[in-house]
């Protein structure tokens, strides 16, 4: 039988942690890599019998390829801290491990809070490879999605994990705001250079997508809510794009003579380094 390290990256998770902790006590093993946090977390990690590691927040990726990297075991499941696996797929992943992996990596259905309750069944779930060969596997290089990338076959879990990222209107635009302004840098990086239109015809065909074809009717109206947040998120990325470009184009040259800078040495317009440090995803 395989045995299994699941591996968690945390920073001011006292909310969320012991509820993950809690799923995975059958597991051989629980590594969290901490971000030096000042609330309960480590002492919740220690009560749990966590291997607890500290350092400073090293970026998305590169924070929770340390975490795996920690582990000691192949196979890995890899959660964020606001996450919790259900009884049913730690069934199916214990026995997946008896009888020994047909594949180099799992994606698993994410089961998801919208608001005040959590989505219909029938909801099309977004898949996520969170179960892995440590050995044929590595975090991307994206700066605030990173994801496992694995060089190997890929197979699918069918029983869900949890969710319990989205608690509020205010934390979602909290969110939203900061991943669309995370991915900025990104996507100039790749020389991404959009048109204005791309705002305006966008967002509406990325909510049809998450309303209807993802089928958040059935979820009522934080199934709305989430999906009209969801194209302004579409728009938030695209339009903050669209402004890095026409700053750099223009810096201030549109304001008149004697307006203060737009930014203080150090700032942009999407603010300081990213914080959230992705240990809820």
């Amino acid at each position: 039988m395989e045995k299994l390290s699941v591996c968690v990256t945390t920073f001011n998770n006292q909310r969320t942690l012991e509820a993950l902790l809690r799923s995975v006590a059958w597991a051989d093993e629980v590594v969290v890599l901490d971000s030096f946090s000042t609330d309960r977390t480590p002492e919740i990690a220690r009560a749990f019998g966590a291997r607890l590691f500290q350092q400073p927040f090293a970026g998305y990726g590169p924070q929770k390829q340390r975490a795996i990297d920690l582990a000691s075991h192949r196979w890995v499941l890899l959660l964020d801290a606001d996450e919790a696996v259900s009884p049913e797929l730690a069934a199916e992943i214990q026995a997946l491990l008896r009888r020994g992996p047909d594949c180099d990596a799992y994606e698993i259905p994410r089961l998801e809070q919208l608001f005040w309750r959590m989505i219909h069944p029938r909801t099309r779930m977004n898949r996520f490879l969170r179960l892995f060969d440590r050995t044929r596997t590595r975090m991307s290089a994206m700066p605030i999605h990173a994801a496992p990338k694995t060089e190997g076959r890929v197979g699918r879990l069918e029983a869900p994990f949890y969710h319990f990222g989205e608690v509020s209107v205010h934390h979602k635009v909290e969110r939203i705001n900061h991943y669309s302004s995370g991915l900025v840098a990104d996507k100039v990086a790749k020389g991404r250079r959009p048109g204005p239109w791309i705002m305006v015809l966008y967002p509406p065909l990325y909510f049809v997508r998450l309303y209807l074809f993802k089928r958040n009717f059935l979820n009522g109206w934080p199934g709305f809510m989430t999906s009209f947040l969801g194209a302004c998120y579409a728009f938030l990325k695209y339009a903050k794009l669209y402004e890095h470009h026409q700053r750099a184009r223009l810096g201030d040259s549109l304001l008149p003579p004697g307006a203060p800078p737009s930014f203080l040495p150090g700032e942009g317009p999407h603010g300081p380094e990213p914080g959230g440090r992705g240990e809820a995803g």
